[in-house]
This record gives C-alpha cells, sequence and structure tokens, in this order.
C-alpha cells in the first residue's frame, strides 16, 4: 500500500511504528493487519508472549493503556471520547475517563526559558518569587505558584516544550489511520472516524492556545461581575501568551470535602444551592458554560463563595439551539411526539442511517414514565444517561456542545447532591427555563426574528437572478459541472487494477508456455533428458508463476 504524504517522513514513519507496536504489544495486532500496515507489527513469537500477558485484562482497560503509553496527544483522544458516551458503549466510556495525565515536570530551566522568550523579560522582573518546584504537571502543561511585583499571588500555568508540534505530527498520523479505517474497515464508517479526528484536534488546538483560555475567563468574569456567591479569577494579561497563562490565585477547600466544609463552619446547602444556580445561568442565561466541572475545579471560598478554575473545557449554546431547546421544552410538556420529532430533525442530529419509526416509538417509552412523578425523584444524570444510550442505539449523532452540556448537568448535580442530598435541579431549573421560553416568544424577539427572515429573503431575492444567469451561462459554455459520490463503489478502482493485473500475469504465462512448446517441437540447442533445455527451463518458469498466481488468488479469498 502507497503511504499517503503525512507518513512519508522518517520521523513520522518511526512514530506510526511506535502506534502500532504500542497497539499490538495490547492485544490489538490485528488492526495492523487489516489497515495493510502487516510490516510494521513486531514478530510473531513477541505478539503471542504479548497476547498472553494481557489475555486476561478487558479491551476497553487495554485501550486505555495504549492510550496512556502513547503520550498526550492520545490521552486528550481517549479523553475526548469519554465525553461522547453517544458514540461508545458505556464500559468504555467508563474506563476512558480513568486516563491519567499525570507525567514528570519538565526542568526548571526550561521553565525559565520559556517564560523570559515568552513574555521578553528576565523572570526576577516579572516575579517577587517563583516556585521552581510546580504544584502539578500534566501533559499539554505544568502549573506553578509564584508572587507578583506587587505582592499578588498567582499561579503560572507553562506549556510544555515542543508539545505543538507533537500535537500536531500526532494529528496528521490520526487523520491518516482514520481514513485507513474508513478504507478497509467498512464497519466502523458509522462512526465517522475521520470527523471525530477533526472535532479532537480541533479540541486539543483550543486547549494549546492559552490566550483562548483567558479570554474565556475574562468573558465569565464580565458575566458573573457583581455575583454574590461566585468568583472567577483575574487574567493577569501582561503576563499571558499562547503559552504562558498566569492567574490569580485562590485558595479554598475542593467542594467534594464535605467534612472539611462543614469544619470551617460553612452552610453546605447554601453552596450546593449556589452551585447549581451558578450553572444553570450559564446555561440559560450566558450560553456559554464551563463544562468541566469536576470537583478539582470547584473551590469553596473561606467566605462561602465559590470558585471556577480551568476553562480549557468549555461549551456554547448557540441562540438557535437555546431557541429549539425551548420548543423540545413546550414539546415534551404538551407530550407532542410529533412536534418532539421535527425539533430533532431541525438540530439535524439525524443521519440516513437512523431508523425514525423505531427511535419515536422508543422515544415515548423513554419519556412517559417521567410524566407524574415528582421532580424530586427525577435524577438528571440517569435521564441523561438514557437519552445518550438511546441516541447511541439509532445512531443518532448529538452535537459535541450538546454531550458536553449533558454531561455537565449531570456532574453538577452529582457534586451538588454530596452536599445536599435533598437538592433538585430540575426544580431549581423550572424559573429558569420559563423565563427562556418568555424571551423567545416575546414580541421583541419575534420581530427582531421577523426582521431577520425578512433580511435573509430580501438578500435571497437580489441574489437569485443573478445566480441563475451565472449558471445559464455557463451551460451555454459548457462549463457547468455537476458533482456526484458513488456509493458502495468505493474499492472499485482497486479491484480492477487487481484484476487487470491478474489477466496481464496470466496471459505472459500463456505466452511463455506457447513459446516453449514451440521451441521443445523444434529440437533445437542443448537438451535435456532428450527435450531442448530453453523449452524445459520455460515450462519451468510458466509452472512456477502459473503455481504463484494460484496461490495469490487462492489467499486473497476470491476465485
Amino acid at each position: 500500500m502507497p503511504l499517503s504524504r503525512p507518513l512519508k517522513g522518517y520521523k513520522n514513519l518511526q512514530r506510526l511504528s511506535q502506534i502500532i507496536n504500542v497497539f499490538a504489544k495490547h492485544g490489538f495486532g490485528y488492526l495492523a493487519v487489516q489497515l495493510r500496515l502487516k510490516g510494521i507489527l513486531p514478530g510473531r513469537r513477541r505478539l503471542e508472549a504479548e497476547e498472553k500477558r494481557i489475555q486476561d485484562l478487558s479491551v476497553p482497560r487495554r485501550i486505555r493503556l495504549a492510550l496512556e503509553e502513547l503520550g498526550p496527544t492520545f490521552i486528550k483522544l481517549g479523553q475526548t471520547l469519554s465525553a461522547r458516551p453517544d458514540l461508545i458503549p458505556p464500559e468504555f466510556v467508563e474506563e476512558l475517563r480513568q486516563l491519567q495525565d499525570r507525567v514528570p515536570p519538565f526542568p526548571f530551566e526550561q521553565v525559565r526559558e520559556i517564560l523570559e522568550s515568552e513574555l521578553k523579560r528576565p523572570l526576577q522582573d516579572g516575579f517577587s518569587f517563583f516556585s521552581p518546584v510546580p504544584d502539578a504537571a500534566a501533559s499539554i502543561a505544568q502549573v506553578h505558584r509564584a508572587i507578583l511585583k506587587d505582592g499578588t499571588p498567582a499561579i503560572v500555568k507553562v506549556q510544555r516544550p515542543q508539545i505543538e508540534r507533537i500535537v500536531e505530527e500526532d494529528i496528521l498520523l490520526l487523520q491518516t489511520l482514520a481514513q485507513l479505517l474508513e478504507r478497509y474497515v467498512p464497519e466502523v464508517r458509522i462512526y465517522n472516524p475521520s470527523g471525530l479526528v477533526l472535532e479532537f484536534s480541533r479540541s486539543i488546538r483550543r486547549e494549546l492556545d492559552f490566550s483562548l483560555e483567558s479570554w474565556y475567563m475574562d468573558k465569565f468574569r464580565q458575566n458573573f461581575q457583581g455575583s454574590p456567591f461566585l468568583v472567577i479569577p483575574r487574567v493577569f494579561w501582561e503576563y499571558c501568551t499562547s503559552r504562558v497563562l498566569t492567574l490569580e490565585r485562590l485558595e479554598g477547600i475542593p467542594i467534594d470535602e464535605v467534612n472539611r466544609i462543614a469544619q470551617a463552619g460553612l452552610d453546605s446547602l447554601q453552596i450546593a444551592r449556589n452551585l447549581a444556580d451558578a450553572y444553570l445561568q450559564q446555561i440559560f442565561e450566558h450560553g456559554l458554560f464551563h463544562a468541566d466541572p469536576h470537583p478539582g475545579n470547584l473551590l469553596v471560598l473561606p467566605d462561602g463563595k465559590l470558585a471556577l478554575l480551568d476553562f480549557g473545557m468549555v461549551g456554547r449554546i448557540r441562540p438557535e439551539m437555546m431557541e429549539v431547546n425551548a420548543s423540545l421544552f413546550f414539546a415534551l410538556v404538551r407530550r407532542d411526539y410529533g412536534r418532539l420529532m421535527e425539533e430533532i430533525l431541525k438540530l439535524g442530529l439525524v443521519t440516513d442511517e437512523s431508523d425514525l419509526r423505531g427511535f419515536q416509538e422508543d422515544l415515548i417509552n423513554f419519556v412517559e414514565p417521567y410524566y407524574g412523578r415528582d421532580l424530586r425523584h427525577i435524577q438528571i444524570g440517569k435521564v441523561v444517561s438514557e437519552a445518550i444510550q438511546l441516541a447511541r442505539k439509532y445512531r443518532i449523532h448529538l452535537p459535541l456542545d450538546l454531550v458536553l452540556l449533558g454531561k455537565t448537568l449531570a456532574t453538577v448535580e452529582g457534586v451538588a447532591r454530596q452536599l445536599d442530598p435533598r437538592l433538585n435541579l430540575l426544580e431549581i431549573a423550572r424559573p429558569y427555563a420559563q423565563r427562556l421560553m418568555k424571551k423567545q416568544r416575546s414580541p421583541r424577539q419575534l420581530a427582531s426574528k421577523a426582521l431577520s427572515l425578512t433580511q435573509e429573503y430580501r438578500e435571497l431575492a437580489e441574489e437569485f437572478p443573478s445566480q441563475v444567469r451565472l449558471a445559464l451561462r455557463k451551460l451555454l459554455h459548457g462549463k457547468l459541472k455537476v458533482e456526484f459520490s458513488h456509493l458502495g463503489l468505493e474499492h472499485l478502482p482497486r479491484e480492477m487494477d487487481r484484476s487487470s493485473n491478474r489477466i496481464a500475469f496470466s496471459l505472459i504465462i500463456s505466452a511463455i508456455i506457447v513459446a516453449s512448446s514451440l521451441i521443445i517441437a523444434s529440437g533445437r540447442g542443448p537438451h535435456i533428458f532428450g527435450f531442448s533445455a530453453l523449452g524445459v527451463i520455460g515450462f519451468s518458469l510458466a509452472g512456477f508463476l502459473g503455481l504463484w498466481l494460484a496461490i495469490a488468488i487462492l489467499r486473497s479469498g476470491r476465485l
């Protein structure tokens, strides 16, 4: 198989070999065979020894171990996939959530070099104190405590050396492997490997750009300006670049340490309510939400306020999605399942493989048991999990932000109920949803929407004649092109090429046989056992080539 452009460089081939060998080591060597990369596999004996070593481990665990061994890009890929329970089975999601992103720190000399290069000043000119020992080290960056010149305590996040280059090289390999999977393993096409790699590449590139994270933090700080219960750390812009992020250092208690919160004399019930309100405001009012609310990113400050940390993962709810969400809520309340299906179709979630009739029936069976139940007995986490499994069953592709939204709500509910087991997120969300629906149907909003539609129709009417004229001109000059996609014929060119090669090979063998027969019949030249030596050699060569062709055909499984 000719390697694609990204694989032609020596370093890329070396990295590809490492990836294939690691997956083979964990029992996935057969994938290399399927992807026509068998030549990169380790020896048979080594493979057999590795298979014995890992035979007692589950497939999800072996995948997790392989991803951890392959380093930062693959760890982040696994973490991204763990956020897509609509695409992969629950046992894989659960295992991938355990991916460890802890690596040895890189030396302080390199930290100093990066900081001075990025901030364009000596380290001592920017900070009165800078800890040489990091508080935490991960695959993308590590975090150090510091004090600014004016005495303000700070946290400095410094990106690892060469991490951007490493990630970009791995993304190129992942794109090629995704293409090979789609080409040689047809059953995985429904999961759209190339699309997943594209989604992942966008996600990790955003995470590598610290200037984007600092912008998000500043935006959230503006959204919650003057909030009586939520604090967002300040961004010190003069100490920030795309590779360095410097923030206000906040000290507090991790939100899951319930006993410490009680010992500090803080009201855990109010903290739980504040947490719920903080996220519901983000979702229903701001359209921008912190999508990684695990306890390590939620601090309870000494005065009882909450602090949100780490904005590397942020979700967006576009205005049109907000409107559809409001319509979905109306349809659910009225048990209007036809309208419910229409709103789902508006989101563009349904693919050609989706069974709409079966989905609607299962949707009714999923929703009906919740009607009439006390909201206190309905857990958002369970509802989200069941809804995602239903979407996966019918191959309904959910937008990433929608999956993040469901995951975020489920996590927030779980964390809040550690503080207050009686907390009901749905009950707290009711007034937010009502305000959103009222806003969507307000005269001002309807007028704004009508104005927008009128403008779009006007632009369409203005452009239509010129577009028609252009199409007719191209048609008259024979320049009108029509593109089409063929389905089920992806392998036809390769099969035709293989068949023509076999026919040509057979003709060569036939020609050798005919020529050898004529030579033997003429009786000329030296003889072996009374036959022309040249004719005997020709027959032997034809027999060998014919046997080789027959074996190749039998091994391909196609006679």
